[in-house]
């Protein structure tokens, strides 16, 4: 295990890494979730092999410390995964990226182009919640206050279901929280607009059984592969890994 801090205080972002040659492969979970977790069978498939690989927590996530006073927006989260690729001596990564990951992803390639190479982008959040939406976890329809200590954590858990749950309850609810909402908030411009903008080689995955991915011919004019992943929900590793793991190997 390898860590970096990330705050000025002293708190630690913490992965796990597996030898092999650069550029490196950085996976970068979801919300409530921790990226070996839901990447080590991926990366350990032989299409995939000899390629260095990282497994990064996000702060409040997996192993990485929680503190208190972290804003957990998806730039602080963008800025504390910069510190570990720094620490980590990585340049020009590729980043397989889920979901709200794939959002701290997409802020990262904008604000440390350095640091990437390539998105593979697995649904990620590229905009901000409608108003009076919440997200499939719920967590932003609670208050700070109502979510951390009046039962919203325990109430999400019981909803999301044991699988999500597994690496949920293994995160901090503070951080859960702030995340989620930072999340629903998106940024200026939004994850979009940055990753349509961005120069890095990208591919968005959208799982056939998710649905039509909005303003896709958008995204198709900005350079962006758009593939629809068959047989697959929201988490393509485990519901298609076989696809999952050739567009990864694929190359742009």
């Amino acid at each position: 295990m390898k860590q970096a801090e990330f705050d000025g205080r002293g708190s630690r972002i913490r992965w796990t890494e597996a030898a092999g040659a650069e550029p490196a492969r950085v996976y970068v979970h979801g919300l409530g979730s921790a990226s070996a977790v839901y990447n080590a069978h991926i990366a350990a498939r032989p299409e995939l092999a000899g390629r260095r690989s990282l497994f990064v927590d996000l702060p409040g996530h997996g192993i990485s410390d929680r503190p208190v006073d972290f804003g957990y927006t998806l730039e602080d989260h963008a800025d504390a995964l910069a510190a570990a690729l720094d620490e980590a001596r990585v340049t020009a990564a590729e980043l397989v990226a889920h979901s709200m990951g794939g959002a701290v992803a997409i802020v990262l390639a904008d604000r440390r182009p350095d640091l990437v190479s390539r998105l593979v982008l697995v649904e990620a959040n590229l905009d901000p919640y409608p108003p009076g939406e919440a997200g499939g976890s719920g967590i932003a329809s609670y208050s700070e206050r109502e979510y951390v200590e009046n039962g919203g954590h325990a109430r999400v858990l019981d909803k999301v279901g044991p699988a999500w749950a597994a690496t949920m309850r293994l995160a901090d609810p503070l951080a859960l929280h702030r995340t989620a909402t930072g999340l629903a908030r998106g940024t200026t411009p939004t994850m979009r607009h940055l990753l349509e903008r961005s120069p890095v080689a990208r591919v968005y995955l959208q799982g056939e059984l998710s649905g039509e991915l909005d303003d896709r011919k958008g995204l198709e004019a900005a350079g962006v592969r758009v593939v629809s992943v068959p047989r697959a929900g929201h988490n393509i590793m485990f519901d298609n890994p076989d696809a999952f793991v050739a567009e990864i190997a694929a190359t742009v």
